[in-house]
């Protein structure tokens, strides 16, 4: 899925409705990217969209050499169910 992006989040939009949105914040003197919400349209449930916007930080924060802190309850999760993809990344304060 392509996402469309600007400073703090990546987004899915259609008919200018927001159908899926992640959010995030830098933290740490710049170093780590603190995940704050994931929304997905209930529409689009069930088909990993959510896990998509929270690689799609991830990725991000992987080409700039920064730490991820999940601090929404869907990226906490994502992170402690998927301990191999993400344990590298994850910012431990």
């Amino acid at each position: 899925m392509k996402f469309q992006h600007e400073p703090g989040r990546y987004f899915l939009k259609e008919n200018d409705k927001t159908l899926a949105e992640i959010s995030y914040t830098t933290i740490n003197d710049g170093q780590t990217y603190a995940i704050n919400s994931t929304i997905v349209d209930p529409s689009l449930r069930g088909q990993g969209v959510a896990a998509q916007l929270v690689d799609a930080v991830v990725d991000e924060a992987r080409e700039k050499h920064m730490t991820v802190h999940p601090v929404c309850s869907y990226a906490r999760q994502a992170f402690y169910r998927n301990p191999d993809n993400y344990q590298e990344i994850e910012y431990k304060p």
